[in-house]
């Protein structure tokens, strides 16, 4: 017999359908394509579906490899540019469930480039995805974002960043902090950014953004704890906070929890499971629905 909601200590059903949660930060093997028609990022939405169905999510973001250097094998990465079918997949097979951003190689700028007219301006993409590991990440402080930025806010596309304030520094020399964020979006006021994970630490996460208007706060990838979201409403407001869930690699219950707990009002909450990131996505949708 398969559990209910809230034999898992969830809210009801219902309650949970009227967030109409929208789900900012998907991560089904790290949306790693395979080699096959049973690749891992396939086998992984599927074994995703039924907390997706629990959870009454209503869509899911997740960010493809697109073939500009994103990963570590050469061969895939081969693959994947001679095989646009392996990205288009999972659209293809649920398409009123996902949408799809793409990640960028910023140490490569040129095939960057190329992979925001294929895929954003004419695929279906929606937007772009900045890693804070692997052979892409880049602090998002080098000089190329700017091209890239400027390409991405030509699109209407959106852009989410890695960002984690890690004690004795980074992973790694590519990864991004929220403060190194801010500086890049200052410089772009008029484009949003996603400040994916609110930094991980984000007490410190939500004061290095909170003076950017167009940055919001992503939720995921970090263990519950007390006041984050009452201290990220209170510093940023509502209206900046997007829902992510991290499944399959963090629970259900964990991310849900953090909104659900918090001490806000029920349209915080709606605003932040969903009704954020639909306006976020509303130029780039509207772009699409003209073509």
């Amino acid at each position: 017999m398969i559990p209910t909601a809230s034999e898992f200590g969830l809210p009801s059903p219902q309650r949970l359908a009227n967030y109409k949660i929208w789900d900012s930060y998907f991560t089904p093997a790290h949306s790693h394509p395979g080699r096959d028609g049973s690749s891992d990022l396939i086998a992984d939405i599927e074994r995703s579906l039924p907390a997706i169905r629990m959870g009454r999510f209503e869509k899911l973001c997740y960010f493809a490899h697109v073939g500009v250097g994103t990963t570590a094998d050469a061969e895939l990465e081969a693959m994947i540019r001679t095989r646009p079918e392996l990205v288009l997949e999972p659209l293809r097979r649920w398409p009123n469930l996902l949408l799809g951003m793409i990640q960028l190689n910023a140490s490569d700028l040129q095939a960057s480039l190329d992979a925001l007219n294929r895929w954003l301006r004419d695929g279906p993409m929606l937007g772009v995805y900045f890693p804070g590991g692997g052979p892409a990440a880049t602090t998002c402080t080098h000089p190329n974002f700017n091209r890239l930025v400027e390409r991405v806010a030509e699109l209407n596309g959106v852009i989410i960043q890695h960002t984690w304030f890690k004690t004795g520094g980074k992973q790694g020399p590519g990864e991004s902090t929220p403060s190194e964020l801010a500086e890049l979006a200052a410089r772009f006021p008029s484009q949003k950014f996603v400040c994916a994970h609110a930094g991980g630490q984000w007490e410190s996460g939500i004061c290095a953004v909170r003076d950017l208007p167009n940055i919001l706060i992503e939720t995921s990838g970090f263990d519950a704890t007390a006041g984050f979201i009452e201290m990220a409403v209170r510093e940023v407001g509502p209206e900046r906070i997007l829902f992510g869930s991290h499944l399959p690699t963090r629970s259900l219950g964990t991310e849900l929890g953090k909104i659900v707990g918090a001490g806000i009002s029920e349209r915080d909450r709606k605003l932040i499971f969903g009704e954020n990131f639909r306006n976020l996505l509303r130029p780039i949708l509207q772009t699409k629905q003209r073509v």
